[in-house]
């Protein structure tokens, strides 16, 4: 069946492309929808006026009229829509006057006949849609629809295909989902057959990946069924070349000679101070690196008290990585000698390629690699840390303290930034590593590795954009059910598609896409760079949640206010206080103070209060998570409020009662060093915000909503 289903819809649009065109017309959109079963009203193309007559009276009542025109696209625009005929004498003239308006629209087109749709009942209008992303290939969208989707945009996206329950959790990714449920005593829509148009458009575009983009605007919605009042189906005007992949073995055997190298050659080696290749041979030495390093210079017999080499072909024994420290002139000479000394890893620091508009130099190097079987890091960047193998390649400020964060950027700039946070916060990391050009070396080949690493806990990730959004998002769901994901999107305010065929196509920016499709593989999208560090820095401290039930404790009322915002906005569930808790609560607060959630216990508290509150909320298994509001006094200072704090903390960790805890710290400076102090017990703190530690705790629940670990979509 879907064998003939195929071959139908192969030929059809065989017969489109044949003709030379790449949008279908109407009667070319149900032939493709019925193959698919996609629900579309009755019709029939009628070429004269009495064939329209008689079709209209067989419907039996008011009809939909519309131009035929492979050379019209929109045809509402063209003036050849007509909603709601009824009676012959309608028919011919609205048959008349679609013609003539079409002609007056485009003298040139051709004119196929006029379509007679049934009228479809009244309900809400949606959108179903599918376009051909940049980064992700096939993306399907619904959201509203009607002629107001493209002002509201209140439109989500999924990579196609989709599954059954994927395509419903997309009826609750938009922003009017309660519109759809029913309101104000309408009644909701058949949400499985709306699910089932997203779902079997999703397969069309994933079958025939020569369609660009289809339309289903609006399909309207009732409790009754979803039948799309309109299909566009647009053809691409040519095919991506496809892009080189590996097996995930072959990724995983590079990058192990990558990150945990035997021997390392430096190309460019020097002993001249300010010079790149001194920097990185400087690094390399004095960072304790335990394997082999081999500079190369032609000018020089030794360079740091060690032998160097006039080619890399004269390193005796094998070489695991080459880091190029020369100008980018030299680098596809140096590069074939890499190939023929069968080095798998080169790591281009240098500039000077498509960066700055030096594209062929750039393509010529990947296709030296291609042809050696090299795998490319860069060019353009920092270099990179591996801190677990005391090997820092790279001419910026070493970093030696090793953790479970491993931090990538696209920039050098961030890479920095990233190495500095580090060093402030005492964040321990198993590796920076630059991304550059990404000529070759990209995120997905990055992930890969993390999630395979039993050093790595944490993985953080600033990108501009994905060479292969479909490999990336493999990866994630590879990595994510083991250990969270961050991403820094740059480029948020992108502009999306200027040309569309489609209102799906011009509803699909750049970032609004990524956002749908990020958050569907799980990975946590950071709102900014320093989001992104403290997510990467604070996850790994937490352990993961068991539930969504979340109780304040806060000495102070305001802080109480904002730390329920807070909750609020990322997404997080207040815990509706049960009277045996409540009751339980109130045995240790004044009674001017106030029990429920949050839980104030007043700022003249002493330290036994706060003791006893946190303990009851560790204690109580109805409690999944704690968010603590410290206002500093000097009946409680702060250090005394963090050292108790933590106690208790690792006191319940030792019995096996492990929840997140994160605090928000109000009060003089000594506040930091209490932050400080609990941050490196387990207690995720922030000094002078709510919001901070929140948003932190929300990211941990995500990741484990993504990984499995609670109910609900992420």
């Amino acid at each position: 069946m879907a064998e003939d289903r195929e071959l139908r819809v192969r030929a059809l649009l065989d017969s489109v492309r044949a003709e030379g065109r790449t949008a279908l017309t109407a009667p070319e959109g149900k032939v493709i929808a019925d193959a698919y079963g996609i629900a579309v009203p009755g019709e029939e193309l009628a070429t004269d006026v009495d064939e329209a007559v008689a079709y209209a009276a067989r419907f039996g009542g008011p009809v939909v009229m519309k131009i035929v025109s492979p050379d019209i696209l929109h045809k509402t625009d063209a003036g050849g829509v007509i909603v709601g005929v009824e009676g012959a004498a309608d028919v011919r003239a609205a048959f008349h006057r679609i013609v003539e308006n079409a002609r007056g629209y485009n003298a040139d087109a051709r004119i196929e006949g006029v379509q007679v749709q049934e009228l479809l009942p009244k309900g809400t209008e949606v959108i179903v849609g599918a376009v051909t992303d940049p980064t992700f290939g096939k993306v399907v969208a619904f959201g509203l629809g009607g002629v107001l989707v493209e002002v509201l945009k209140d439109v989500t996206f999924r990579l196609a295909p989709v599954s059954a329950d994927e395509a419903l959790s997309m009826l609750d990714s938009i922003k009017a989902a309660e519109v759809l449920r029913g309101v104000r005593g309408q009644a909701g829509v058949d949400r499985w057959a709306v699910a089932e148009q997203i779902r079997r458009v999703s397969q069309l575009v994933a079958d025939f990946p020569e369609i660009a983009e289809v339309d289903l605007n609006p399909v309207i919605a009732t409790p009754e069924g979803a039948v799309a009042a309109d299909i566009r189906i647009i053809l691409a005007e040519h095919q991506p070349p496809p892009r080189r992949t590996y097996t995930r073995d072959e990724i995983l055997g590079t990058m192990r000679r990558l990150m945990q190298p035997r021997s390392v050659a430096v190309i460019g080696a020097s002993n001249e101070q300010g010079k790149i290749g001194n920097s990185v041979m400087r690094n390399l030495v004095d960072g304790g690196f335990a394997g082999e390093i081999h500079p190369v210079n032609p000018k020089a017999d030794d360079i740091l008290g060690r032998k160097a080499y006039k080619s890399v072909t004269d390193v005796p024994g094998e070489v695991d990585v080459a880091v190029f420290a020369i100008p980018a002139k030299f680098v596809a000479a140096a590069l074939e000698e890499v190939g023929r000394k069968r080095i798998p890893n080169a790591v281009l620091i240098p500039s000077g390629f498509a960066e700055t508009g030096e594209h062929e130099l750039q393509a010529e190097i990947v296709a030296i690699g291609e042809r050696y079987g090299i795998r490319l890091l860069g060019p353009n960047i920092y270099g990179y840390y591996s801190t677990w193998q005391d090997l820092c390649a790279t001419f910026c400020t070493p970093y030696d303290v090793k953790g479970g964060v491993a931090l990538t950027s696209q920039s050098g700039g961030i890479g920095m930034a990233i190495l500095g946070f580090a060093r402030t916060t005492k964040t321990g990391v198993s590796a920076i590593v630059g991304l550059g050009n990404k000529s070759d070396l990209d995120e997905d080949d990055l992930l890969t590795w993390f999630g395979e690493d039993p050093r790595t806990e944490c993985i953080a990730m600033h990108l501009e954009d994905l060479k292969d959004g479909r490999a990336f998002v493999e990866a994630a769901r590879n990595t994510v059910p083991r250990k969270p994901v961050v991403v820094l999107k740059a480029g948020r305010t992108a502009a999306g598609a200027k040309a569309a065929g489609s209102h799906t196509g011009a509803l699909a920016g750049d970032d609004a896409v990524y956002d749908d499709i990020l958050r569907q593989a799980g990975v946590i999208r950071a709102p900014g760079l320093n989001d992104m560090l403290e997510y990467a820095r604070g996850l790994p401290a937490l352990p993961a949640p068991q539930g969504d039930n979340v109780v304040i404790i806060t000495g102070a009322g305001g802080s109480g206010v904002l730390l329920s915002d807070a909750i609020t906005d990322n997404g997080l569930t207040l815990m509706e206080i049960p009277p045996d808790l409540d009751e339980a609560f109130r045995r240790f607060i004044p009674p001017f103070g106030a029990a429920g959630n949050p839980v104030d216990i007043t700022g003249g508290e002493p330290p036994s209060t706060y003791e006893a509150t946190i303990r009851l909320g560790l204690e109580d298994p109805r409690i999944h998570a704690l968010v603590l509001g410290y206002w500093h006094t000097i009946v409680t200072p702060p250090m005394v409020f963090a050292e108790l704090t933590a106690r208790v903390v690792a006191e319940f960790r030792e019995r096996g009662i492990e929840k997140p805890v994160v605090a928000s710290l109000a009060g003089d400076v000594e506040v930091e060093e209490a932050c400080q102090y609990l941050y490196e017990r387990g207690v995720v703190a922030y000094p002078y915000t709510t919001e901070r530690p929140v948003a932190v705790l929300g990211a941990k629940y995500r990741w484990a909503r993504a990984a499995g670990l609670l109910g609900g979509a992420s």
